[in-house]
């Protein structure tokens, strides 16, 4: 998520990582040269995607929401929501293409959309799932995505869309694993000025991503979405 989006979630998701078996460190390049066997990415039971998906916002807010829950032939609607959010668990191609960590099988990274971010952001990253079940390589899937936003076979980003990613169960990387619960909003452009992102002790974080073209912002929650405190300080 989508990216992806993912790239400053964990503040080193363009660091390598570093397993010391021996005198030579393994990046993580190497370790996920290419795609695992789809198995090792889908959840076997539908009913634990579908509350993991919804564990990536309140109960308040993704109890009422439309979940998607990953199958062979990409991401269908296992329930239907009512509050116009959209909340599903995504994979690790939801990050940038480059990313050491984009064929990861253990990412889990559930977000909740609200309704300007499932219709205009989310679906690059459906995109991208249904690419990769058919197989594309990775510059295959950047081309392609960047030809859909050019010729505006994507919506253009609509004001005002976010997204909750608050769940205690997220594996976002090997390294930052579960992080901090956050919320995003996403920018068509540069708000790092105007938000103060990045400023000493501005609780708000700032990535851009080139490929899905947005800049996004992140606030640090200090509760997980089941009402429990999450860590308070920043990695």
């Amino acid at each position: 998520m989508r990216k992806n989006l993912i790239a400053l979630v964990a503040l080193s998701f363009a660091l390598p990582i570093l397993i010391f078996g021996g005198s030579r460190p393994v990046s993580a390049q190497a370790l996920y040269p290419a795609m695992a066997p789809l198995d090792q990415y889908l959840i076997p039971d539908e009913n634990a995607e579908i509350a993991l998906a919804r564990s990536a916002a309140p109960s308040s807010i993704s109890d009422s929401a439309e979940v998607m829950v990953l199958g062979r032939e990409g991401y269908k609607s296992a329930v239907k929501g009512t509050n116009g959010f959209l909340c599903l668990v995504e994979r690790s191609w939801a990050q940038n293409e480059d990313n050491a960590e984009f064929w990861n099988p253990k990412m889990r990274a559930p977000h909740c959309f609200n309704a300007q971010a499932a219709i205009s952001f989310a679906p690059i990253y459906l995109m991208k799932t249904r690419l990769v079940l058919e197989g594309k390589s990775k510059a295959e899937i950047a081309q392609a995505i960047a030809s859909a936003l050019d010729d505006k076979e994507l919506p253009a980003l609509e004001p005002g869309a976010m997204a909750y990613m608050m769940s205690k169960q997220q594996y976002l990387n090997d390294r930052g694993k579960s992080w901090h619960p956050h919320v995003m909003f996403y920018s068509p452009g540069d708000m790092t000025k105007s938000w103060g992102a990045d400023d000493p002790d501005s609780p708000v974080m700032v990535a851009n991503d080139p490929e899905e073209r947005v800049t996004v912002l992140f606030i640090l929650a200090d509760k997980w979405s089941d009402g429990t405190a999450a860590p308070s300080s920043k990695p």
